[in-house]
């Protein structure tokens, strides 16, 4: 479309040349008509540039690669963090995935053995039930983000002890400015008490909204405590089952997203 742009530009005076010789054409028509095809090329979308609505769309694409850029920067530190005993003793580090503009984002205690194996979150047995809670949601592990308080294996599993926490937490939440998202599902007492910075058990905050303040001059930001998903296998029944069902349909309506109709029952 450039071309037929520059075409009727640079040919406009011998145009003009040719119709001035007839004394029958209206030249001043022959231009409006001229200028008219010209803004009509114009219209169109070129190389370099970008039509009608393009714009917020390639913006908002521009600032997903950044928060992705922020994210996996910061997934550099982590893997080189040194700051607790922890950074000695693990195989390798475990920043978080997902993505970075999710609305959700779940968060969990510390990697277990399978993570710390392959340095991702959640991919073991553990992982694979809130892969399912995920789907069941009519979501994608793709769709949120996923990370845990310490970014290191505690040996043995052991629960995290409190200069752990302190040394790695602001990695977490660093994460949590950058993506922004709407909700925190905080899975189990550790992260729910994190999080909120309360004493309660996770039958207590469970079922009900929170605020997690992210800092100064930035909006609250709501979070849900439920189950972690460790627990539910150690402690299956329909009834642990049904109430962290119940903790994400309150989730996804929040969110103003549909409840699966399979789920509904």
């Amino acid at each position: 479309m450039l071309t037929g742009v520059l075409f009727y530009c640079l040919n406009l005076e011998m145009l003009l040349e040719s119709v001035a010789m007839d004394k029958d054409v209206d030249i001043d028509k022959v231009v409006r008509q001229h200028l008219d095809m010209e803004q009509f090329f114009a219209g169109f979308a070129v190389k370099g540039e970008t039509g009608p609505g393009e714009p917020q769309e390639q913006e908002d694409n521009m600032a997903v690669a950044e928060k992705a850029g922020e994210l996996e920067k910061m997934a550099d530190e982590v893997r080189q963090c040194r700051k607790c005993d922890l950074g000695s003793l693990r195989t390798n580090a475990v920043p978080g995935e997902g993505n970075p503009n999710a609305r959700i984002m779940f968060v969990g205690e510390a990697p277990g053995a399978d993570e710390d194996a392959q340095g991702r979150p959640f991919v073991g047995r553990a992982g694979q039930l809130l892969d399912k809670v995920i789907e069941a949601c009519g979501l994608k592990r793709s769709d949120v983000f996923i990370g845990n308080i310490l970014k290191c294996r505690p040996p043995e599993n052991r629960d995290p002890r409190a200069d752990e926490i302190i040394s790695c937490l602001p990695y977490l939440q660093r994460q949590i400015e950058i993506i922004n998202p709407e909700i925190i599902v905080a899975l189990g007492a550790h992260a729910a008490r994190t999080l909120l910075n309360s004493t309660k058990s996770i039958g207590e905050l469970r079922g009900q909204f929170h605020e997690y303040y992210a800092g100064l001059g930035r909006a609250s930001i709501k979070l849900m405590p439920t189950y972690h998903t460790a627990y539910l296998l150690r402690n299956y029944s329909p009834e642990n089952r049904r109430r962290v069902w119940e903790d994400m349909k309150k989730v996804l309506a929040e969110l103003g997203l549909p409840i699966p109709e399979r789920s509904k029952k």
